[in-house]
């Protein structure tokens, strides 16, 4: 309960930033938030990551590259540009913090600053 909570409030803060999509989630069920994961649009991810961080705040990058070209999946195959929106995912995404520790004080810190350094 304490990590849905937790992604209600990422939900609500930035519901209203064009740069931001925030994971999509079917009303007829629920779901456990073992990530709360971001998909940016027109940020730069890694500097991001790297104020964030600054910050004190762990954002994660956990896939940074497609299944289909990781050497242990290497495959004649499959090229780059095979897995489009993979690829596109796999340069765009960053994760949040996200346990069921996080109190609100803490959740404002990381939404305003990150809507502090995206604007």
């Amino acid at each position: 309960m304490a990590r849905q909570q937790a992604a209600d409030y990422y939900d609500k803060a930035f519901s209203g930033c064009e740069k931001i999509t925030v994971p999509f989630r079917n009303e007829k069920t629920t779901h456990v938030f073992h990530q709360y994961t971001l998909k940016l649009d027109g940020v730069d991810r890694t500097a991001l990551q790297k104020k964030l961080l600054e910050l004190g705040i762990p954002a994660m990058v956990y896939y940074p590259v497609p299944l289909h070209m990781q050497k242990a999946y290497n495959n004649s195959r499959y090229k780059e540009g095979d897995f489009p929106v993979a690829e596109m995912l796999c340069s765009c995404v960053l994760s949040l913090p996200m346990h069921t520790e996080l109190d609100e004080e803490q959740l404002e810190y990381i939404t305003k600053s990150i809507l502090n350094l995206i604007s």
